[in-house]
């Protein structure tokens, strides 16, 4: 797992889909899903903090776009 395309695919396994119209909302609400699906134990450690770090780079990538658009 390398980039946020391949965690979109990860949470598709699980059948979860995240679209709401914001982007940043939606990496949120990834993150979120993401965290449940680890602590069910259906997701591996490795995996789900590679995930996570992924998640968190484009949330940081996001809200450094709207900070400089302010």
């Amino acid at each position: 797992m390398k980039t946020f395309y391949d965690v979109q695919q990860l949470l598709k396994r699980f059948g979860m889909i995240v679209y709401t119209g914001n982007r940043l909302g939606d990496l949120e609400l990834m993150e979120e899903e993401l965290q449940e699906i680890y602590e069910m134990k259906m997701l591996e450690q490795d995996n789900y903090l590679v995930a996570k770090m992924i998640l968190r780079n484009e949330i940081s990538r996001e809200r450094d776009k709207h900070e400089s658009n302010n």
